[in-house]
């Protein structure tokens, strides 16, 4: 319709008829078998029967989608058993609702092989391979995953490849992303992702929204990632951290994760799967929460974490162990109940896994605001720490009330509490908190205003 027409036309709703003409194309879309910019994996040879091995035709299909310059790859309703999936750029795979990835078995040795890694591996061996993977791509630009449809890991394992050693072609992670720029995830379920539900290292631009992941272990990792926006999420994940920026050396240098906000997610530790049927079935050490490290390498900058519930789980974690320098972090209006091991956790160490040289990296300038938590286990309050010679600064805390369990005695309130030094940063490696309700050490430049502590039990330990 040209500008001539819209003229004759006075009283029309534009909004209303773009939206209709939007509509008439997609469904003439979803009634094809595939278009110049629309792929249907079933045109391609998909069965979608949960049985037979839908992967190289879901891979064709993004391969034709590719030449032609970029589009969409659909995946109408369906079980669609999968081994690697390869992104590529200028590709949106669509997973329409009732569509389901489900991960093959091993034994169908269906997954990629995990590629060579050059020079020394100063991380994990999940953070080190990306290719044995359900779903991964390396070096794109304009690369989407969304609808309503699911990813479900099924044969994906939940043990990372060793470095240098270890089976090959071993799956381990659900969606695996590297050195991408302009990222989105929307709209997907992500059930039982193996180590990672999503990884992703060295990603520029990226959007991940409304999306719900229900796993055994960590949710989503954002590693040496910067313009980065995660946006009202559910991940539940009991036996591991739930939302996890990292800044590893997995890309061979020190790269910072920055410019990053979360906002309006929850974060759980009950058992798996029970997020997505309702049940919400309680597990006495529910890992779940929002943890920053703990490969440190590079360090954090410029974050924001706002309006996020945790529930059955950890609270939050700042740590920076590895020489790397976390700075101008804001956490503000946060709420959690039945909190496991501690609320808020802030910690230098010394662990220092990097090159020879790697020194004690700093912490500064964070800002905890409006924060409420309930049900707060009695091994640790709120627990700020440095090094000697090494301390946190600029750390303010305000408007915050929590209520703890309680129960502390006056020898664990005179017990002389170690230093974390080149340890493992975990309070529950440290033993309980000589105070209930905040513990702080080597610390500079810190700043109270409108704490209130409460128990349930009294506790005969101090509140600080």
């Amino acid at each position: 319709m040209n500008t001539g027409q819209f003229q004759s036309f006075p009283n029309l709703n534009l909004p209303a008829l773009y939206f209709l003409a939007l509509t008439l194309t997609c469904g003439s879309l979803l009634a094809a078998e595939s278009t110049r910019e629309f792929y249907n994996v079933r045109a391609f040879g998909a069965a979608g029967d949960g049985k037979k091995l839908d992967s190289p035709a879901v891979n064709a299909a993004i391969e034709a989608c590719t030449k032609a310059g970029g589009g969409t790859v659909y995946l109408p309703a369906g079980t669609y058993l999968c081994g690697s999936i390869h992104l590529k750029s200028f590709i949106n795979l669509y997973l329409d609702a009732g569509a389901k990835i489900l991960g093959a078995p091993q034994e169908m040795n269906a997954y990629d092989a995990a590629e060579p890694f050059e020079g020394k591996a100063y991380q994990d061996g999940g953070h080190t391979y990306f290719h044995n993977s359900l779903i991964w791509g390396q070096d794109l630009t304009n690369v989407a995953i969304t609808g309503q449809g699911m990813i479900d890991g099924g044969g994906l394992t939940r043990r990372d490849k060793d470095v240098g050693k270890g089976p090959v072609g071993q799956g381990d992670k659900a969606i695996a992303l590297k050195r991408c720029r302009h990222v989105l995830f929307r709209d997907i379920t992500i059930f039982h992702g193996g180590h990672f539900a999503i990884l992703v290292t060295g990603c520029d631009d990226m959007t991940v929204d409304n999306v719900t992941m229900d796993t055994n272990r960590d949710g989503i990792d954002i590693d040496c990632c910067k313009n980065v926006v995660v946006s009202n999420c559910r991940i539940n994940s009991p036996a591991d951290d739930g939302l996890c920026p990292k800044s590893t050396y997995a890309l061979g240098r020190l790269v910072p994760t920055e410019n990053l906000t979360i906002v309006n997610c929850q974060v759980s530790g009950f058992e798996e799967g029970t997020l997505l049927d309702g049940t919400m079935k309680r597990t006495r050490s529910g890992t779940g929460r929002i943890k920053f490290g703990t490969e440190s390498n590079g360090g954090f900058r410029n974050c924001t974490v706002a309006n996020c519930t945790f529930r059955n789980c950890r609270g939050l974690a700042l740590e920076e162990v590895d020489g790397g320098i976390l700075e101008n972090i804001t956490v503000n209006n946060i709420t959690m109940t039945e909190v496991v091991q501690y609320p808020i956790y802030v910690t230098l160490g010394r662990r220092n896994r990097g090159p020879e040289g790697t020194e004690v990296g700093k912490v500064r300038n964070i800002l905890l605001s409006n924060i409420i938590a309930t049900g707060v286990d009695a091994a640790s309050g709120i627990q700020i720490t440095g090094l000697p010679g090494y301390d946190v600064e600029g750390v303010r805390l305000e408007n915050i009330r929590m209520s703890f369990k309680g129960g502390g005695t006056q020898e664990q309130a005179a017990r002389v509490f170690p230093e974390l030094d080149k340890g493992y940063p975990e309070p529950s490696k440290l033993g309980l908190t000589p105070a209930y309700g905040l513990f702080a050490r080597h610390v500079r430049d810190f700043e109270l205003a409108n704490i209130r502590f409460a128990f349930e039990k009294e506790d005969l330990r101090p509140p600080m």
